[in-house]
């Protein structure tokens, strides 16, 4: 195939953060997507409606001329939040989740909740009005493996806050193990999982390549290639519970190569390329659209887009800094090819 258009894709997992760094990254999302859930995990964090509406302001204040590209808002779960916080959120309408990160769990997550139970008033609202929760889902406990740090979360977490509120809507992000994938194979209707390019194009192997590979550390770290492989398989099984969420998170260059580097892969400039890549590597191309463009506006209740999107098979280099014009960001396969591009 050397030609594929499919219905404009969203990207249910994005971190646009703010200021200049916003600006830098929100074209290269804008041109590919129609929306994107944005990530709440600024500093300080989007605690309310009112920080949600401001900051959906200055996303759009930045959006490219002519570009329909839609900010689909999120909150930052804390032991403060409130349930009358949630009805603001769900009666704005600009408002689609609740986005739960265990307190030092990841970039930015040190305001998230102490202890998940202190969640169940706020669990208990969002339940009864049909907002989603969004889910980092992995232990901090110091004595779990970073490895297994997702596996024990399902066990010692989420299984038992399904049982509090079996009618919560709940989506367990950028998910990267084997255990995940059969826990949401098996699970309910009301629970959906977002997959990202990396965890499907790589395994822990491309940490470690050459020498240490800081572009290539995020949090959920890359898994074995047994779990990569299960990834594969989830994504491309046409299962409308899992779907496309890139969790592209730039970071500057400096802040990636230093002695306590961030986790995070900035993957915006090419998303739906990668994802083309590991969709053909399956034999699946045929199953892109749904994963990327059907299944989470579905899972969200939202109209799927009217626009569409073509990849043309086009070799091109991906530059070393990305953009050159606009920060000094390191992007996943800097110097390398890309074997899909977007046609204009």
């Amino acid at each position: 195939m050397q030609e594929l258009t499919i219905r404009q894709p969203d990207d249910w997992h994005l971190h646009l953060r703010d200021g200049d760094m916003l600006a830098c990254v929100l074209p290269d999302t804008a041109r590919r997507f129609g929306r994107a859930i944005v990530m709440p995990n600024l500093k300080p964090p989007v605690r309310t409606t009112a920080d949600a509406s401001a900051y959906r302001e200055r996303i759009l204040a930045v959006r490219p001329a002519g570009s329909c590209f839609e900010p689909l808002m999120t909150l930052y779960l804390t032991d403060n939040t409130q349930p009358d916080e949630i009805l603001r959120a769900q009666a704005s309408g600009f408002v689609h989740a609740v986005k739960y990160y265990p307190a030092g769990a990841t970039t930015h997550s040190d305001a998230g909740l102490t202890d998940i139970v202190r969640g169940d008033n706020v669990f208990a609202a969002m339940q009864d009005c049909g907002m989603p929760l969004l889910i980092h889902g992995e232990v901090t406990d110091p004595a779990v493996d970073v490895f297994d740090r997702e596996a024990v979360f399902i066990q010692r977490h989420l299984i038992p806050l399904m049982q509090r509120f079996p009618r919560l809507r709940i989506v367990l992000e950028h998910i990267t193990t084997r255990q995940a994938v059969e826990f949401i194979t098996h699970g309910p209707e009301n629970l959906a999982a977002t997959i990202t390019p990396h965890h499907l194009l790589y395994n822990r192997n491309a940490l470690f390549r050459g020498g240490l590979r800081p572009h290539h550390y995020c949090l959920p770290v890359l898994k074995r290639e047994e779990h990569r492989q299960a990834l594969v398989l989830a994504a491309t099984s046409g299962n409308p519970r899992f779907f496309l969420g890139t969790d592209s998170a730039p970071h500057p260059r400096q802040d990636k190569e230093s002695a306590c580097g961030c986790a995070g892969i900035y993957s915006a400039h090419a998303a739906v390329e990668l994802y083309a890549e590991a969709f053909e590597s399956a034999g699946a191309l045929d199953r892109l659209e749904d994963f990327a463009s059907r299944f989470g506006a579905e899972f969200y209740r939202l109209p799927l887009n009217r626009n569409e999107l073509t990849l043309v098979r086009q070799p091109r280099s991906v530059p070393d800094i990305w953009p050159d014009e606009r920060g000094p960001l390191v992007p996943l396969r800097a110097g390398e090819l890309l074997q899909w591009q977007i046609r204009d």
